[in-house]
């Protein structure tokens, strides 16, 4: 295994694959390579984002598959999914209660008694043949408690539309496809050594229990994205817990990935498989999706995504009224994959002048921090409310997102529209 650091052996990682892909030097996990070049094809073009469903005031939310309550003051219901409101953050701590946290389904969620889940690592990767493990068996493992946000590689892409007039295609996040939970399991690493892992093991390829997809009338089959060894041996937890509680049907249970700092489709749900392999491995989510495409990017698409970008919301709804001259708070969050969030500044008149906001937590890697800034507004009528963060790798929000066609990784200054009356 390398002795590089992690986020070195990620950048090595990324460039590998992009060459061993365009190359046709890996293996494709359980989907013909040439559906995955037509894939690859598709996703050059951008198309229509998904629009919300309509939800009646004051009434459920009904998502397909979704089997928690979806209160419209909580949700935003898009398609399968259902986007966290992020003004109904304001009044939470830290740590995003399971029925405020955002769902991101491919189908519907399955019902997987715990009793009755296996799981089982298997492949060219291990010294010897399958192993299956039990809830209970991992339940006797040393636990692990981890803090970490999960985050749609997606959210805040429906900016790419509204601010920078840029065709892009996919579901019409806004800014509340993340969540942070406290997550509490065992190490991937514990279960694949007990498993076997070899050294010659190259990928790490978990796959959910969740129904397959069925995109444009072909079979994508179940869910399922490779990590590097050098990433499932580090901070990956096989969680069976949030917040103290089991895992909620809709956020994983019985047991889910959860890959600290990685873009969401890396934290897979319903894990039921884990192949571990002696070559690498390519599958629709780390090929035509999950890579980006368009000017500025390879023919072939970037390298597979990895680590999350940096943001900054407002828990505060998008035009929301506030009286002259009398002092309010405002109030959000800021995140980054890449590095600890350092400070975060905010702009009350459009971006003209700029004041450091205070910070509400200790910034620590792979977690959100809260911040508040006061405000005494002043001239009546439209304006614009802006947040930006610096982590402390010195990277700072832009004022314009790198466009990609699929909408994917939006970081730039979220305009936020507000009225004083």
């Amino acid at each position: 295994m390398s002795s590089a650091p992690l986020s070195e052996s990620e950048d090595h990682y990324e460039r590998v694959r992009l060459r061993q892909w365009s190359r046709g030097r890996a293996r494709s996990a359980g989907f013909d390579r040439r559906e995955l070049l037509k894939l690859v094809a598709a996703a050059s073009v951008a198309g229509p984002l998904v629009p919300a469903t309509a939800a009646p005031a004051r009434a459920a939310a009904p998502a397909p598959g979704v089997v928690k309550p979806l209160p419209p003051e909580l949700f935003t219901v898009r398609g399968t999914n259902a986007e966290t409101n992020f003004a109904a953050l304001r009044s939470t701590g830290l740590l995003t209660p399971a029925d405020r946290f955002f769902v991101r389904n491919h189908t519907a969620t399955p019902r997987i008694s715990a009793a009755d889940w296996r799981l089982t690592v298997w492949g060219s990767g291990l010294t010897g043949g399958p192993v299956d493990f039990s809830y209970a068996d991992l339940r006797t493992l040393p636990a692990v408690t981890r803090t970490a946000f999960v985050e749609c590689a997606g959210n805040a892409r429906s900016f790419y539309a509204s601010q920078q007039n840029q065709q892009v295609s996919g579901t019409a996040w806004t800014m509340g496809a993340i969540g942070t939970a406290r997550w509490r399991g065992v190490r991937l690493a514990d279960v694949l050594r007990r498993a076997g892992i070899g050294r010659n093991a190259v990928d790490v390829l978990p796959r959910g229990l969740d129904a397959e997809v069925i995109s444009e009338g072909v079979n994508l089959g179940r869910v399922r994205r490779p990590l590097p060894v050098e990433k499932a041996l580090d901070d990956v937890l096989l969680a069976y817990e949030m917040n103290g509680e089991p895992l909620p049907p809709d956020h994983g249970h019985p047991v889910r990935l959860i890959v600290p700092s990685w873009v969401g489709i890396a934290n897979i749900k319903w894990v039921g498989d884990i192949e571990v392999s002696a070559e690498p491995l390519f599958t629709p989510w780390n090929t035509g999706l999950y890579r980006l495409f368009g000017p500025g990017h390879p023919p072939e698409g970037s390298a597979p995504l990895t680590r999350q970008t940096l943001k900054s919301a407002f828990e505060l709804d998008l035009g929301a009224s506030f009286p002259a001259h009398r002092r309010v708070l405002l109030t959000g969050r800021s995140w980054s994959g890449g590095a600890p969030v350092r400070s975060v500044e905010v702009s009350t008149d459009g971006g003209t002048r700029w004041r450091r906001a205070r910070l509400r937590d200790e910034p620590r890697s792979g977690s959100w921090v809260r911040w508040s800034a006061d405000w005494v507004p002043r001239g009546r009528g439209a304006g614009v409310l802006l947040a930006r963060a610096t982590d402390r790798s010195g990277r700072t929000q832009p004022e314009v997102a790198v466009h990609n066609t699929q909408g994917y990784l939006f970081d730039a200054v979220v305009r936020h529209p507000v009225t004083v009356v």
